[in-house]
């Protein structure tokens, strides 16, 4: 046995495949993994391909956030002015408004939002009829795919003066039916409800296959000492879905102030701006409808870098705190 290893090591060897230690060896051990895995790398290329043309190569056009652009001259033939455009923004008379906005409505949907998929996976968990648990999982999935344009076109119906949800307001209000979506009040609340009725089915698959993953005998051993289904949810399900929980809240919390703008473009009016303008409707405006191209470039920056920032200290208290986090 002992022969065959060292034949084996020797011929391993002479087809370079012995990988060596430390940073000098680290060219040849790329080289080494990539004879090894010669077809994995090639079916990488047009992921590799997509991400460089895609995500890297337009992050150059990050210095217009520094620039007054200039169409006709180009990045590199418009006039550089440092952080202008920052504090243009910071000292604008709409700064307070689209950070009140962004900030509401993205903590909102982080309050409703986040644990709406998490509750339905457990409440669809312990149902037992399985052709009703799949008629209920599938029926759940449906809106998420509906287009966005058909969503809004639903809410302003269902919120019009006479709409469904809007009887239902007047009769628990007590008071006359109105078009909720052209009061700013209501705003906030139909932008994150209607998004937590799109989302949480979709969103509870990967709980659903989390779910899947956790051993049935820690439940049954569970029965044995007499444990009821809610300490068994609280003891098992819960600690067994935390990982995910824990990875998926990091990610929301580098998007909270990713507010979609699509929907509030479908939505809003220039009557409900007050409660409507958030950071990504306000870069719209300034760069496509203004074409201030330097000023929404800064605007979108700044959002990245805050998206950024609470990625960074959520995954940094996950980390701390837990054994789960991102990196």
């Amino acid at each position: 046995m002992a022969k065959k290893e060292i034949k084996g090591s020797v011929t391993a060897r002479k087809a370079g495949y012995i990988e060596k230690g430390g940073i000098k060896a680290l060219p040849h051990n790329i080289a080494t993994d990539f004879k090894r895995n010669k077809t994995i790398y090639f079916l990488c290329i047009p992921i590799v391909l997509w991400y460089v043309i895609f995500c890297y190569l337009p992050m150059g056009g990050l210095v217009m956030a520094f620039q007054r652009y200039n169409v006709a001259k180009g990045i590199t033939g418009s006039q550089f002015v440092g952080f202008d455009n920052f504090i243009r923004f910071f000292t604008g008379p709409y700064f307070g408004r689209v950070m009140r906005n962004t900030t509401a409505i993205g903590l909102l949907d982080l309050v409703l939002g986040f644990p709406a998929p998490i509750i339905f996976a457990l409440l669809l968990n312990e149902v037992r009829n399985k052709s009703f648990k799949k008629v209920v999982q599938t029926t759940s999935y449906m809106p998420y795919f509906i287009s966005m344009v058909v969503i809004a076109g639903l809410i302003k119906d269902f919120t019009q003066s006479g709409g469904v949800i809007s009887n239902i307001v007047a009769s628990i209000t007590n008071s006359s039916a109105v078009n909720l979506l052209g009061e700013a009040k209501y705003f906030w609340w139909i932008y994150v409800l209607s998004g937590v009725w799109q989302g949480f089915g979709y969103g509870s698959i990967i709980y659903m296959a989390a779910l899947s993953s956790i051993d049935e005998q820690l439940y049954e051993a569970a029965v044995m000492d007499g444990a009821n289904r809610w300490k068994q949810t609280l003891h098992i399900t819960l600690p067994g879905l935390a990982p995910t929980i824990t990875i998926l809240l990091i990610m929301r919390m580098g998007s909270l102030f990713a507010v979609g703008s699509d929907k509030i473009l479908l939505l809003y009016s220039p009557g409900i701006y007050g409660t409507a303008d958030v950071i990504n409707t306000y870069v719209y405006r300034a760069g496509l409808v203004d074409m201030d191209y330097g000023f929404s470039a800064a605007v979108g920056l700044f959002n990245s870098v805050i998206g950024t920032v609470f990625l960074l200290v959520t995954n940094g208290i996950c980390r701390k705190y837990s054994d789960t986090s991102l990196f």
